[in-house]
């Protein structure tokens, strides 16, 4: 839909196959502006991905869909033409779509994933922690967690982030809920007002859809990832019963068995994202509420541009090869701890050769490879 004009909202639906919310939103949405000729003053798409696993409504049947964007698994999968698996011809053919619009299009672009929960939850959104991820996050009334591309291996938005464009996860609810598709409804039609896609007025109700998100928001707004509990090889791992996203939790609270045993919270915070599905790697992860000062903090930072201070620091150094990552000796990661590399933009991407890497998450925007 639109005018290959002006800015363009690119919405991914499905990427994970037990995650049907968005794809009835979408259809929602895609009904809605055929029947009232919605003139959009940009362009809009909707990318359904793991087709396969939604026809079977299973989150994925060979490899998670959103944990293998990763450049050195992209490079292979495009020189191997032979036993793809579904998901990998499913991300050749995104990938090429993607490249369609950026290549077809003038931007700005806005990349938006639908998902749902496992567990009871208000609708929330992640994202990588750059200050143009931040700024149109601001425009929705809940709760935005950051952080949490330094907690998985390649998903889908931190790889989009790399090359400089907005990207947002928004997570509509609980998985089969009612609500939930209401959710994803009401966060496209908002997205497609503050990219400027669309005017308010155009869309009759749209007081409506905006009232659903404000009266689901909450005292707390910005909270960053302090824990995750990561599930190894064939661990046997049942959450406790009745969790939900943001309930405040103890140090030492009863969280989860492993194998019989129990897990307890290594320290105290907000539950998020407790595993009550069968697939998945991720057991629960705990939050920590940001503040306000440090968020200034970091925009001043950032706009002053004092990372480049940084780097005069002996033990740190600009990665010769690539302009946005800093190489750190592990002992100088020791006194300079990760908060401090977040107030400046950067987080922690990979450990190489005894080194640590810390990403820029701050970007011009490039071309997409």
């Amino acid at each position: 839909y639109g005018t290959n004009k002006g800015p363009t909202v690119v919405i991914f639906a499905g990427i994970h196959g037990n995650e049907k919310a968005g794809v009835h939103a979408a259809d929602k949405v895609i009904h809605r502006i055929n029947e009232s000729h919605i003139k959009l003053n940009g362009n809009l798409h909707f990318i359904l991905g793991n087709i396969n696993a939604l026809n079977k409504g299973l989150r994925f049947e060979n490899v998670d869909l959103n944990r293998v964007w990763q450049n050195d698994h992209i490079v292979e999968l495009e020189t191997r033409k032979e036993n793809l698996s579904f998901e990998e011809r499913e991300q050749r053919d995104i990938l090429q779509i993607i490249r369609n619009i950026l290549n077809g299009q003038q931007g700005p672009f806005y990349f938006l994933d639908l998902h749902t929960t496992s567990s009871s939850s208000v609708p929330f959104i992640t994202i990588s922690d750059s200050l143009n991820n931040r700024k149109f996050s601001s425009h929705f009334p809940i709760p935005v967690v950051l952080g949490i591309e330094e907690y998985l291996d390649g998903p889908l938005l931190t790889y989009i982030n790399e090359y400089g464009h907005i990207a947002l996860g928004f997570e509509g609810g609980a998985h089969e809920a009612a609500s939930s598709i209401i959710n994803c409804e009401a966060f496209i039609w908002k997205a497609l007002v503050h990219s400027k896609c669309m005017q308010e007025s155009q869309l009759s109700n749209y007081k409506h859809f905006k009232s659903i998100l404000t009266d689901l928001a909450c005292e707390y707004k910005f909270f960053a990832i302090k824990y995750r509990y990561e599930l190894k090889g064939k661990e046997q791992f049942a959450m406790k019963p009745g969790f939900e996203n943001f309930e405040r939790i103890k140090k030492n609270d009863f969280l989860a068995k492993s194998n019989g045993h129990k897990i307890v919270s290594p320290r105290g915070g907000r539950i998020f994202m407790p595993l009550y599905q069968e697939l998945g790697e991720d057991g629960f992860f705990i939050l920590k509420k940001v503040s306000k000062f440090w968020l200034g903090l970091s925009i001043v930072a950032r706009k002053l541009k004092f990372n480049h201070f940084l780097r005069l620091i002996p033990g740190v150094r600009q990665d010769p090869e690539n302009n946005y990552t800093l190489i750190v000796n592990p002992l100088v990661a020791r006194f300079m701890t990760r908060p401090i590399f977040h107030l400046f933009g950067y987080r922690q991407q990979i450990y190489k050769d005894d080194k640590l890497h810390f990403i820029k998450r701050d970007r011009k925007i490039k071309s997409f490879l």
